[in-house]
């Protein structure tokens, strides 16, 4: 467990809980105690699903500004890819992930978001990607994961003007899922996450390969992706419980084991 962050595990579902007040500014430290969480929430396997959330104020305002003031070039050039992979471990992680956002998701902490599978919101939150504000573009995953949620054009609105989006607009542009009251997004996201707790584990594992992998390369290659990831399940147990169970009981009825 991290000074600012913890896996807290309930049941099935694991929490990355951030908690550096006042904003959950992401340092160097922050960064990487998120980097272990997520290292721990791939390798148990109690955890099925796993939720983002920096507690009922505020998701995270975005890196920390003070540290980043004074690094050079040098400085910054052996840092980049160090601070995009420790966001990206989360990313990685090969279980639903849902983003609980309250108060601000700015900057590094959108980035984060954008690294959940899900990102619930409340009503009141406002996300973005300020960072041209400062003189700088997104340098954790921003530029390419929000290019590939929302499209170019729309992903290139956000980062040139640095604006901050309310809620209802990151719907509208698919920056965020769902919105909720502000009091109910951690509820909203255990509930959309609990359905995957009984569920065939190997088989969302292949899903979210299948599906981020093809993103990643053309069309042939995704196919290619898509019926190898298909074709292993057919060595795992639930995959025979389910298929039994659909044939003596119809669909939806099978108990999983996650093997």
């Amino acid at each position: 467990m991290g000074e600012f962050v913890r896996l807290e595990v309930d049941g099935a579902i694991g929490t990355i809980r951030l908690d550096r007040p006042p904003m959950n500014a992401l340092n160097k430290q922050v960064q990487e105690e998120i980097r272990a969480a997520a290292h721990e929430a791939t390798d148990r396997a109690d955890i099925r699903a796993v939720i983002v959330y920096g507690g009922p104020k505020v998701f995270a305002a975005g890196a920390d500004i003070k540290e980043m003031a004074d690094m050079s070039y040098v400085d910054m050039s052996a840092r980049a890819r160090a601070l995009s992979s420790s966001v990206g471990a989360v990313a990685a992680i090969p279980k639903p992930t849902v983003a609980a956002i309250t108060g601000y998701a700015l900057g590094g902490g959108y980035e984060l978001a954008l690294c959940c599978d899900r990102r619930i919101v409340g009503d009141n939150v406002k996300v973005g990607q300020p960072e041209i504000l400062l003189g700088i573009i997104p340098g954790a995953g921003g530029t390419q994961r929000l290019a590939r949620l929302i499209g170019p054009a729309k992903a290139k609105d956000v980062i040139y003007s640095g604006r901050f989006i309310g809620a209802q607009e990151a719907l509208a542009l698919g920056m965020a899922d769902e919105v909720v009251a502000p009091d109910d997004v951690y509820t909203a996201a255990r509930s959309y996450v609990e359905q995957f707790a009984a569920g065939p584990a190997q088989a969302l594992a292949a899903a979210k390969k299948a599906i981020d992998g093809g993103l990643d390369t053309d069309l042939r290659t995704g196919l290619d992706l898509e019926s190898e990831v298909f074709a292993g399940l057919f060595a795992t147990d639930d995959r025979a419980a389910g298929m039994e169970s659909f044939m003596a009981n119809g669909p939806g009825k099978a108990t999983f084991t996650g093997r």
